[in-house]
């Protein structure tokens, strides 16, 4: 039986860990509340664009855009999305593991022939794929001290100018995308060149568009601005999903610390009566030997 100031310490130890893990919880439960909104706002003007970008761009000929080309891939860039922090459970293994599968299964020979290269946004990705010779391009670990939509399209703008210079064959982002915050789902989706947009008969047949200018010049503008707005999406997502993570994460911690310390409040009280019962004995046994005297 483990003495008793040893299980004091260890009550004390669990109790204040109880504390900052339920603190941690609140903390993103706050945080989940903002990125949430964000990503909720966000999404039906994606979702629009993407449906305005089909109807339009369905009766163009291929090639209408330089991003929408299909040339032989040479080289692969992968956008590997987590976050700069941890204690948020497998969220940031997760999507680690996703781009390393998507490198085993598809990309292995790109790798190895020093054609596959990264961009991690969040320092786990980044302090992974450093560690381990990737060819990792810059470091966007500030982007999370603001996120807004100007500083992902400052990434973007560079992806998809490399990608018309020739740097770049295909690039593909992995993310965890948001759904509550109990549930993320692990995505992996083209960004470049974009795929091609599908159209139900739907959709087709309840289209009037009245186009000024051309149809050729307003797909041409809207192709970029679609590419950005995918890959805020995917960011935002993340950023949600990462907050949802951690406070189910917490929760799942204080939970456990509040079974602990019912464990160790058990075991201290029986470690105090065993305590209590052999000093009893002893004081029973020394006034049996002092009356037998």
């Amino acid at each position: 039986m483990a003495n008793l100031k040893e299980v004091r310490i260890r009550i004390a130890s669990v109790s204040s860990t109880q504390q900052i893990t339920k603190a941690m919880k609140m903390v993103s439960a706050a945080k989940l509340k903002r990125a949430t909104n964000a990503i909720i706002q966000l999404r039906p003007y994606a979702n629009k664009l993407k449906e305005i970008l089909a109807n339009l761009s369905a009766s163009l000929e291929d090639g209408v855009s330089v991003y929408t080309q299909e040339r032989e891939v040479k080289n692969v860039l992968l956008i590997v999305v987590t976050s700069n922090r941890g204690l948020a459970g497998a969220f940031n293994t997760n999507a680690i593991k996703t781009a390393n599968n998507l490198i085993a299964e598809k990309y292995d020979s790109y790798h190895k022939s020093g054609n596959l290269h990264i961009i991690a946004i969040g320092k786990k990705a980044q302090d992974y794929y450093e560690k381990r010779n990737y060819n990792v391009i810059g470091n966007n670990n500030e982007l999370y001290s603001n996120l807004n939509f100007e500083n992902v399209s400052a990434i973007t703008e560079s992806v998809m100018d490399a990608f018309v210079k020739g740097q770049y064959d295909k690039v593909e982002v992995v993310y965890n995308q948001f759904k509550n915050a109990a549930m993320q789902i692990l995505t992996v989706e083209q960004l470049l060149p974009v795929p091609k947009a599908e159209r139900s008969e739907k959709q087709v047949s309840n289209t009037d568009y009245i186009l000024e200018p051309s149809k050729e010049e307003i797909v041409e503008q809207l192709i970029p601005k679609n590419i950005k707005i995918q890959l805020y999406k995917a960011v935002l997502d993340s950023h949600a999903s990462e907050h949802g993570a951690r406070m189910t994460a917490m929760d799942k911690a204080t939970d456990n610390a509040g079974d602990l310390l019912k464990k160790l409040k058990l075991a201290y009280n029986q470690a105090r009566q065993a305590a209590i019962t052999t000093e009893l004995s002893e004081i029973v046994s020394g006034a049996a030997a002092l009356s037998n005297g």
